[in-house]
């Protein structure tokens, strides 16, 4: 009698010329963790149109001089001063609906008569690369004191932990109203105008200061679970060091919260940068500003709604897109954790 192997030999593949799915001969495709969390966010509708959203503000951001260049007007040239009859006697847009028109898409400043499309433009990218280099700075910033503090432990545990503490005690935007101008001071005479460079280079510092320590947080908590593991014992019985141990065992297995923390964090300091701009204490003139369109939007607002209505609207089709992309990610990542 034949051995069933030697009869399923015999007798070949069946018809069709491909092995059934699930039969000792068919070819199985192995996909990675990367691949996987493609596939299902492919599949996130919301997080794909998020997605696309997020990628076309980017891409204005970067654009902006071209979008300038192509549509022949600028953010800092004042054209209702300059040209009779685009402002009235009291500063505001003659035309209809803040004064749209084929020249000016979106209208014209009340005041000073800039235009609202390249301004709102270049607003974008004034507040993105602040958020962007902030993000980037405070995920820095955080992975490493979050993974130092959870890994070594005991006394470097203790000071990191009470240092986080004492920022965490800090009210974020009474703080920064505050020190702001403290900085400035220190670098600028009160005689000087405060040069653009280093109202960037402030704002960008205090928000890291105060910005990376709900990573660090989160990510000692993460390694806290994660150096007891097997795996993480048995780096350590064949001798591999501890910047080996944490590069190789440990960051692996931390990249979902902090790619999902990122996606999360750089909306809030797009609304924290718009806010410090509505306050006073963002960047300074002529440098385009969301949040400095939104201060000159509510003082005007009575007389015309539509200046402020361009920044609103973006700003919150923003924070929303970034947001569900969050969201969307961390479903793809971490599929037990879709609700």
């Amino acid at each position: 009698m034949t051995p069933p192997s030697q009869a399923a030999t015999a007798t070949g593949p069946p018809p069709g010329g491909a092995p059934a799915a699930g039969a000792p001969g068919a070819a199985v495709t192995g996909r990675s963790p990367a691949q996987l969390m493609w596939r299902r966010f492919r599949r996130d509708r919301t997080g794909v149109a998020a997605a696309c959203v997020v990628a076309f503000f980017f891409l204005v951001a970067l654009l902006a001089p071209v979008i300038s260049r192509l549509y022949g007007k600028d953010p800092y040239t004042t054209y209702g001063q300059n040209e009779p009859g685009l402002l009235n006697e009291y500063g505001y847009p003659v035309g209809p609906n803040g004064g749209m028109s084929a020249e000016f898409w979106f209208g014209l400043e009340p005041g000073l008569g800039r235009d609202v499309f390249t301004q709102l433009v270049y607003g974008i990218r004034t507040s993105l690369s602040i958020a962007l280099v902030v993000t980037v700075a405070t995920m820095v910033i955080g992975v490493v004191m979050g993974i130092w503090a959870g890994y070594a432990g005991g006394r470097t545990d203790y000071v990191i932990g009470r240092v986080v503490d004492t920022l965490l005690a800090f009210p974020a935007q009474l703080f920064l109203i505050v020190l702001l101008p403290v900085v400035e001071t220190a670098f600028v005479s009160p005689e000087e105008e405060t040069p653009v460079w280093l109202r960037y280079v402030s704002i960008c510092v205090v928000l890291t200061v105060l910005g990376w320590t709900t990573i660090s947080r989160l990510l000692r908590a993460q390694v806290l679970s994660l150096r007891e593991r097997e795996f993480v014992e048995a780096a350590r019985v064949t001798g591999a060091s501890p910047l080996r141990i944490v590069f190789k065992e440990l960051l692996p297995n931390l990249w979902t919260p902090i790619i999902i923390q990122s996606t999360l964090a750089l909306p809030l300091y797009v609304g924290a940068e718009a806010g410090l701009g509505f306050l006073g204490v963002g960047m300074t003139e002529p440098t385009p500003d969301w949040g400095r369109m939104f201060l000159v939007g509510a003082s005007v607002y009575r007389q015309d709604i539509t200046y402020l209505v361009f920044p609103g609207v973006s700003i919150v089709i923003f924070v929303v897109a970034f947001n569900l992309l969050g969201d969307s990610l961390r479903d793809a990542f971490d599929p037990k954790s879709r609700r």
